[in-house]
């Protein structure tokens, strides 16, 4: 063993440590670790920066981009309506129905672009039952990752492992070779997520704080009106699925103005009916969106001459000595005299069953307002209100939605049947997103995680390093040395550890093309089949639970305010039952 190996494996070490304590977080750690491998000369410059621009951050950078987009137009949150019809409110139903789409779909496509997909529609889903996301992101990574060796472009590391057999005079592994044992892993381990693997999870749920502005949770009032020729006349309250589907709850139903209808799943709606309905700021705002209905406010008081750049929604509370205590908003005539519409009001722990222009507003009374940038700013005086939240989430532009789907499964058909390389495909789709106005880049660069990008991209270089030293190679001939002269299932066990250790630090690419050929070069000399070794790395290089350093997991390790252990946590155990079932299949299969 060389200084160069000593001293990178010290380093591996110590970054082991920080990442397990959390002293800071892994971003910082990651860049801490390549800064390491330059100073220490373990590393070139440009090959320890070269990770930035790497296929995997390109890929990720991409894949977040056009995942925005389809949360921009409103796809993602069609989803999880279509979804949540099939689960209800029931979260275990959840959770199936989506790491079993999750798994069939990432046993066709890149497991990165699968999670992509399912991430921001887990986490609307998540918050609309009151369920912690970080138990439904890591079971919707794993899923994702658990069917990579059932196809052979499941993964682009089964193609590269593929190709090094070609190389080594092995016929070139088949489009479902792997699918004999990729299957059974993938069914043993979605068991194992949706019963053990779920409990050892950890709640990971973020504190809500006021003082951060974080008002989303409130439950309003609003009234809504049935508009004409909507699709809801002639329904019930049952069938328009208000309460499924946006999550609102219907409190009085206004008929004529003046008949006070109390709400019943057989409620028959009409044209002209008002709702009142109660639901949190997201879903009274979502109406907008939703055929049929308006917030009443909208509907009647609308101005067709404000733009949407001129507009404003706040939050403000009523404060002590306000001139609107006791009375209501018709009497006070607000809108008239602020030049705002109040779209919905919160009342803490009291359930409002009055017309909202009717209800005599109290002392910390929460409203939903409505109005041109200037009349919000002149009303913010102090006095009469304080406005604690400006609601800056813009209104999904649905007339894209369409487009925006089209490019994101054309990216992923492109890379699927290697028209283009997935990093290429799914930057040319971003392109196309901008172009086409799906999103803006100042919205798009927002919602990117950029600490997932600066983690692999420094995790990235120390693979290279790896490479670069030979330290990579030198744990592999250890593990020949050790396992060697013993029975061929003990070298088979031992190349598919090396592989998983090397798969955690490394990406799985880099890690197959480092132990394949040795392997490959073993079984020859001992005069074991090869093929058996080939197959049982591609599926170690896929079994990336240990760390969050897969792609698919870095996509959930923010999202889920993971810790960088909660990955071994659950995915160890998961990891042995992989490990078990390959040593078991894998020389069915293809005999030693």
């Amino acid at each position: 063993m060389t200084s160069e190996i000593g001293l990178l494996l010290l380093i591996i070490a110590v970054s082991l440590v920080l990442f397990a304590f959390e002293w800071v977080s892994a971003d910082v750690v990651a860049l801490g670790v390549l800064l390491s491998l330059i100073l220490t000369g373990l590393l070139p410059t440009d090959m320890a920066f070269a990770g930035f621009g790497s296929d995997a951050v390109m890929m990720i950078l991409g894949l977040l981009i056009l995942t925005a987009s389809l949360t921009r137009t409103g796809v993602v949150d069609m989803a999880g309506r279509a979804i949540i019809r099939q689960t209800g409110d029931n979260p275990n139903r959840l959770l199936m129905i989506v790491v079993i789409a999750s798994a069939v779909l990432g046993a066709f496509m890149s497991n990165t672009a699968s999670t992509a997909f399912f991430v921001p529609v887990v986490i609307g889903l998540a918050n609309r039952l009151r369920v912690s996301p970080s138990k439904l992101l890591m079971p919707l990574a794993f899923a994702s990752i658990l069917t990579s060796s059932v196809t052979l472009i499941s993964t682009s590391t089964n193609i590269i492992v593929s190709n090094l057999m070609t190389r080594s005079g092995q016929r070139p592994m088949g489009m479902f070779e792997l699918a004999p044992v990729g299957i059974p892993i993938a069914i043993v381990g979605l068991i194992y997520m949706l019963t053990l693997g779920r409990r050892l999870i950890p709640d990971r749920t973020r504190p809500v704080d006021t003082d951060d502005g974080n008002f989303g949770m409130r439950q309003y009032l609003t009234e809504v009106v049935v508009l004409p020729e909507s699709p809801l006349v002639g329904k019930t309250l049952a069938e328009s699925a208000l309460g499924k589907e946006l999550d609102l709850n219907v409190v009085r139903v206004v008929r004529d103005k003046k008949r006070y209808i109390i709400p019943q799943a057989s409620t028959v709606l009409q044209e002209g009916d008002v709702l009142m309905v109660e639901g949190q700021r997201e879903e009274i705002l979502r109406i907008k969106e939703t055929a049929g209905i308006d917030i009443k406010a909208d509907f009647k008081l609308a101005d067709p001459e404000l733009s949407e750049e001129d507009i404003r929604l706040i939050e403000a509370i009523i404060l002590p000595r306000s001139p609107l205590i006791g009375r209501t908003l018709k009497g006070f005539r607000f809108r008239e005299r602020y030049g705002v519409q109040v779209l919905a009001i919160n009342r803490h722990s009291e359930t409002i069953r009055r017309k909202i222009s009717q209800v005599r507003l109290q002392i910390g009374d929460v409203l939903l307002l409505q109005g041109h940038r200037a009349n919000i700013a002149a009303l913010d005086d102090g006095y009469t209100l304080n406005i604690l939240n400006a609601v800056t989430e813009p209104r999904p532009n649905r007339q894209r939605a369409a487009l925006a789907t089209i490019i994101f499964v054309g990216a992923l058909l492109a890379a699927t049947f290697n028209l283009l390389p997935l990093a290429v495909a799914v930057l040319v789709g971003a392109l196309l997103a901008f172009v086409t106005r799906c999103i803006t880049p100042e919205e798009a660069y927002r919602e990117i995680e950029w600490k997932a990008l600066i983690l692999i991209g420094s995790m990235l270089a120390l693979g290279a390093a790896m490479e670069y030293t030979g330290t990579a190679e030198f744990l592999a001939q250890q593990m020949v040395n050790f396992a060697g002269h013993l029975n061929p299932l003990w070298l088979l066990a031992a190349f598919f550890v090396l592989t998983v250790v090397l798969t955690q630090p490394m990406s799985n690419q880099a890690a197959a093309i480092v132990v394949v050929p040795i392997a490959l070069q073993t079984a020859a000399q001992l005069g074991l089949n090869p093929r058996s070794f080939a197959m049982m790395i591609a599926v170690a290089a896929s079994c990336s639970y240990l760390t969050p350093l897969e792609p698919s997991c870095l996509m959930v390790y923010a999202p889920g305010n993971y810790r960088f252990f909660d990955f071994m946590k659950v995915g160890s155990f998961l990891t042995v039952l992989i490990f078990a079932l390959a040593l078991v299949l894998v020389p069915i299969v293809w005999p030693l």
